[in-house]
């Protein structure tokens, strides 16, 4: 629940779309959770946190893209269009707009592979099958992040109907572009 990449990317996709965008991106961090449970279940994300240069790689190619979709948060201001609608180039997964951008925010999340390395284990018993140990802790880990983040799309519609004004849009998402600017950064260069 702390302000973090998903909740700053449901702001930015409730500000500069609507209540549904943002719906849709809070879908996809739950999902980005998910696929870092089954990774775990599977025992992929401990092989990824013990080498080195794969740990190294994924949090640059995570910081890297937060990084983009930073600046091309804040460059969507100045042309006055919505980000991921209008592009040169697109990522392939540019189509599925809040969705995939909450989705590969977690999925390439280094931070978010350790809690199923380094929380969930502290849960689990090993005298019972792992796998649908996981998968329950990941449930509930979902479902409070999925409920959270809904609030915060109500919270952040109600507020924007009551403010909505295209300067006050332009500067939320500037700063939504500063902060995930932030976060690529720091994701791509955190030890």
């Amino acid at each position: 629940m702390i302000p973090g990449t998903s909740f700053t990317l449901v702001t930015q996709q409730v500000m500069a779309g609507s209540r549904v965008d943002g719906v849709r991106a809070a879908l996809g961090s739950a999902c980005g959770l998910l696929v870092h449970a089954t990774f775990a279940a599977i025992g992929l994300s401990a092989l990824v946190m013990s080498s080195a240069q794969v740990l190294t790689a994924v949090k640059l190619l995570g910081g890297i893209y937060l990084i983009w979709l930073g600046v091309t948060t804040w460059r969507s201001t100045r042309r006055g269009v919505r980000p991921m609608v209008r592009r040169r180039w697109r990522l392939p997964w540019a189509r599925l707009g809040g969705f995939g951008q909450g989705l590969w925010s977690n999925v390439l999340n280094p931070k978010a592979a350790s809690v199923y390395l380094t929380l969930v284990p502290q849960f689990l018993s090993s005298s019972r099958s792992i796998a649908p140990q996981i998968a329950t802790l990941a449930v509930v880990h979902v479902a409070i992040v999925l409920m959270w983040l809904l609030f915060w799309t109500s919270v952040v519609a109600a507020a924007r109907t009551a403010i909505d004004t295209p300067r006050f849009r332009r500067g939320t998402s500037r700063l939504a572009g500063v902060v995930l600017f932030g976060l690529g950064l720091r994701t791509a260069t955190a030890s």
